[in-house]
This record gives structure tokens, sequence and C-alpha cells, in this order.
């Protein structure tokens, strides 16, 4: 089958040929037909057909570290790919740069590399060095600047996750160094109890006293600061009274570790007031030691939640495609930028838990919610209230990101999605974060954003389906 010329000069690409022109196309073109599901080609594959779409639904993708990452879905009358580049030369090597499939049946205009590399050089000579200057300069401008951009990321990325491990770490290290001292004392004072002169019962009591110290440490409830000064001002008034030199820096740790003056006076009645204070210095170090291993605990739970926050943020070791919680992707999102959070910023999370598992690409709605709170957080500066808000609606999980900032001008909110559009100052934003959000959200998931925005409060809302997208 073949196009009239008329055909023709209603597609787009065609519109201002001339007759002569289009006749010569309308006779070297064919008609083909794809089924649903079927792949008219694949990437890499030689490319020997230039493609127009007359009917149906199509998806290009590009292999993305072993992944098929589609990039665009189109049904739009006229819309073409395949060897567009073959004009260019045969240095350049002629290969498909994506794959095409058909989402449904799929009726198609073809025309042959060689045969259209052929009338374009011969129709269009100066567009023809024109487009091959843009196309190998902006190869080599893409090239440098994808480096950069990629080398900027992980920068940040790697000084975000180095500042929150810093911390844990340091802490860990803290209290590894000041217990090997605690029991390096505690040894000392047991050395000393038990030198022969106590006799067995009142060292077993002492144990028995030590256990319950323990736990007591374990559970300690934390009193006000208030409360705090008033039960370590009377444990060591208590000490005083009983000998014990530098009570006071005791007390604090005793007092913090769920220890008072009452259950001290059991432990000296069963080891007798010549072992009082050796009794007492030994349960102090035994709590302080329990306290600092719980200190070490807490560190090491944080490391390990930031190792799993990267782990769920990268999605290195999962499928692109795949059923997940939203509220996971969102907590790792806010753990990767924890250190862009000024002091003055509160974070309130209004969360949903029961939603369902929503079909996503991971990675990229991860990519989607850093940059939508990297915006609430530059909009707000070093105060305001950073919101956090899922829920349903419908078919759709919507997420909701809110800031205090101020607000964006409203002859602009028509604009924030385009390429290259942004209201931040110039060197601080480059206009793609919100497009490329946008085409994630839009084009690869068939969700929406939509957003608000008046002084003071400012609102991403992102719908996302619950039903897989067909040929996903």
């Amino acid at each position: 089958m073949k196009l009239t010329v008329e055909e023709l000069r209603g597609l787009f690409l065609f519109e201002k040929l001339n007759d002569e022109q289009l006749a010569w196309l309308a006779e070297t073109g064919v008609i083909e037909t794809a089924a649903a599901g079927d792949t008219v080609y694949r990437e890499g594959e030689p490319a020997t057909c230039f493609y127009v779409m007359l009917e149906g639904t199509i998806t290009l993708s590009a292999m993305v570290n072993g992944d098929h990452v589609e990039f665009t879905r189109s049904s739009q009358r006229g819309s073409y790919s395949g060897a567009t580049q073959a004009y260019v030369g045969e240095a350049h090597g002629h290969t498909y740069k994506n794959s095409m499939h058909a989402i449904t049946d799929l009726t198609l205009w073809v025309l042959p590399a060689e045969t259209f590399a052929g009338v374009v050089r011969e129709w269009f000579p100066m567009a023809v060095h024109l487009l091959e200057g843009l196309f190998f300069g902006q190869r080599a401008v893409n090239t440098v600047v994808g480096e950069r951009q990629r080398l900027l990321a992980l920068g940040a990325l790697s000084a975000g996750l180095t500042h929150e491990l810093n911390n844990p770490a340091a802490a860990a290290v803290r209290a590894t160094e000041a217990m090997r001292m605690r029991i390096a004392g505690m040894r000392d004072k047991l050395a000393k109890i038990a030198d022969g002169r106590m006799d067995g019962s009142r060292l077993h009591e002492l144990v028995r006293f030590q256990d319950d110290a323990v736990k007591r440490a374990a559970h300690a409830e934390e009193l006000s600061p208030l409360a705090t000064a008033d039960a370590e001002d009377a444990l060591a008034d208590w000490l005083d009274e009983h000998g014990v030199e530098g009570g006071w820096d005791l007390a604090g740790v005793l007092v913090a570790g769920g220890i008072d003056a009452d259950w001290l006076s059991r432990v000296t009645a069963a080891v007798g007031d010549d072992y009082a204070e050796l009794a007492v210095r030994y349960i102090t170090y035994t709590v302080d030691t329990e306290m600092l291993m719980g200190e070490i605990d807490d560190a090491v739970r944080r490391i390990s939640g930031l190792v799993k926050a990267t782990k769920q943020y990268s999605q290195l070791d999962r499928a692109p495609y795949q059923t997940v919680d939203v509220h996971e992707l969102l907590w790792a999102t806010l753990t990767m930028i924890r250190s862009k959070i000024p002091a003055g910023v509160t974070v309130v999370k209004e969360v949903d838990k029961s939603l369902p598992p929503v079909p996503a690409y991971a990675a990229e709605l991860n990519q989607v919610w850093t940059n939508l709170l990297d915006n609430a957080l530059a909009a707000m500066g070093d105060h305001g209230t950073l919101t956090v808000r899922t829920e349903r609606d419908g078919d759709c999980v919507v997420v909701t990101i809110g800031d205090t900032g101020s607000g964006i001008p409203r002859e602009n909110l028509s604009r924030i999605f385009e390429p290259f559009f942004t209201t931040k100052p110039v060197g601080e934003g480059t206009g793609l974060g919100l497009d490329i959000s946008y085409r994630i959200v839009v084009n690869k998931h068939g969700g929406d954003i939509r957003v608000t925005s008046t002084p003071g409060d400012t609102r991403f809302r992102v719908y996302l389906p619950l039903t897989p997208r067909p040929g996903a």
C-alpha cells in the first residue's frame, strides 16, 4: 500500500514539501502494520528504516545499565523514529539508538534509511551541514556536561552520606574509648572487693545487685531537667554522708541509670560499711558501661539504617519496575538529604499507613522526591515547615510535598514544568528538575503533578496510579 500526495502533505513532517518531492516520497515509501506487543525495531540493530506513525500508540525505550527505560510514549499521528540520523554519514555508523514497541496495533509509513539519507542530503544540503555540526557538537557537549553532572550528583550524595555517617561513627568511637576505661576501672574495683576478705555470700549479693543495676539502666526513664537536677542533688548528699568521695561526679551516672539512694542503701547493707565505697564505685562503672554499650548500639543501628536508606534510595539491587511502598521511598530520600535540612526547618509527616503499594520505577520516583524536596527547602531558606503527606484519591496514591516559603508567582505557575525554566537566581537552578519530575510521573507512570501556591503555602501533589501501565 502507498500513501497519496495529499495524505503525505497532511503529516506535519512533510507539509512544506513541494508536489514533486511529495510524489517521489509517495512512490518510494510503503505502509506496514504491527500488532500490539510487537517490537518494531531494537536498539543496536542496523538502522535500515525511517518510520512515521499513522495510527496507534508506540513507546520508545533505551537500555540503561542493562534495564529498558521508557522515555517516550506517543499516539500522535506523524510521530517519527528509527533511522533519523541516516544523513550523518557512514563514519558515524547506522544503528538504532532506541527500541520501538507497539502498545496498540500500529500503522506505519516506512522509508528505507539509504533512501531517506539521500533525499535529505539532496533536498536540504545546507540543513544537513548544520545538523551534522549540531549533532557532533551537541554529542561532545553532552559527554562533558553529563560527566560533570554525574560527578556533581555523586559528590553531593557522598558528602551528605559522609556527613550523616560521621556523627554515629564518631559517637561509637568515643563510647568505645570511654567504655574501655570504665571496664579497666571495674576490674580494679572488683580485684579490691574480691581480695579474699569479703565472704562469698556478700560477693554473691553484690553480683545480684550488679545484675539489677544493668536492668535498671536498660529501662531507666528519661527525667525532666528539673527532676534530674533534684535527683542528682539528693543522691550526691547521700554519697557524701556515706563517705564516698567525688559523690557529685558519680551521682549523674547513677541517676541516668535509674539508681536512687534507697537502692544504694540496700547495696551497702548487703556488702557492709567496709566495702560500701568500693561497691558503689563498682556499681557506677557497671551502669556507665551499660549506658555506653547502649550508645554504641544506637550508633551502629543508625549507621545500618543509613546504609539501608542508601540502598533504598539508589535501588541498585532492585528491578527497575516493581511494586513499592511510597513511604519507604520518601523516608529514604529524606534520610539522604537530611544534611541539607536547616535546624530551623520543621519536618511534618502526615501519612496514611494503610495505602497499598504502587507499581513504579522506584529509583526514578526517588529522583522526583529529591527534586521536590530540594525545591521546597530552597524556597524556605533557614526557617519554615516542610510537610510530607500521603493519601488515597480514587485509583491513585497521592504524595503531597508542601512548604511555607515565599510561594511561586501566579504568572509562573503555568511554566514551572517547562524545560530550562527556573525561578531560582542565576547560577542556582537549571530548570530541569521539575521538567524531569513531570516526565517521570506523567509520561512514564501515567500519573500527574499538580501545584498550588500562595505566599506561605506551596503544595506539589503527585498522583501515582495503583494499576500497572500497559506494556510497562
